[in-house]
């Protein structure tokens, strides 16, 4: 029978599982898989698994619950096998792979922090800082602009944007770097500038917290920081 795996865990991991259920309905529940020092959380996969939320929930909830009591390598929604062996014979063939991930990961959490900048904001910064971009707006309030101004202005703020936005996110990142064991960017979304996720060990935790809040209160209202966390470490699995 298909089986849906959660994380991996080493041998020192207690795996305390009577007090939490998996995916399916009704909720599938939890066994695992040894191999050597490693150890796979699986249950039976249910039939037809999508992503619904209260299959999201459990798995996220396996995944809380696990790492309050240690170390383990979280995998993402829907990863199955074909069987118990299957899942042995992957823990035999990676096992290096894994171990070295679990001690890289040791008390370690993600958080992942999205930024934006009001558009609006943005905008009249550009056309205070750029006698180019602000010459060409004059030119299209005053009805003496040419057919070609309204697109080179565009494209003028668009290259504004893009190098403001990329040196603001760079120095976000420089400044909470330090306090991350390690770091992983990923393309914004929306009117987000910046999409980085951050692996804090939990000895860092508070400085990295307290520089985020800072960092938010220097650069102003007109920017949103939207910080999630601590998360199971998919992003450095």
């Amino acid at each position: 029978m298909a089986v849906y795996v959660y994380c991996i865990a080493g041998e020192k991991h207690p795996l305390h599982l009577d007090d939490v259920t998996g995916v399916g309905e009704p909720p599938s529940q939890l066994r695992t898989v040894t191999e050597g020092s490693l150890r796979a959380v699986v249950s039976d996969a249910p039939a037809g698994l999508r992503p619904k939320r209260r299959d999201l929930t459990a798995h996220q909830d396996v995944q809380n619950r696990l790492m309050a009591d240690g170390t383990v390598l979280p995998l993402r929604f829907g990863l199955t096998a074909e069987d118990d062996e299957a899942v042995r014979v992957v823990l035999e063939e990676r096992a290096g792979e894994y171990v070295d991930r679990l001690q890289a990961l040791e008390s370690c959490a993600e958080y992942h922090l999205k930024v934006s900048q009001d558009e609006e904001a943005l905008l009249r910064q550009i056309l205070e800082d750029s006698d180019e971009a602000r010459a060409l707006n004059d030119e299209i309030r005053s009805g003496t602009a040419g057919p070609d101004t309204p697109l080179a202005l565009g494209e003028l703020v668009a290259r504004e944007v893009q190098a403001r936005q990329e040196a603001l996110a760079a120095g976000v990142v420089e400044a909470l770097r330090p306090f991350a064991r390690d770091q992983e960017t990923s393309q914004p979304t929306g009117s987000d500038f910046l999409s980085a996720s951050f692996l804090v060990a939990e000895e860092q935790d508070e400085l990295f917290l307290t520089t985020e809040l800072s960092l938010a209160n220097q650069m102003g209202d007109e920017f949103q920081f939207r910080l999630h966390g601590p998360l199971p470490p998919y992003s450095f699995v």
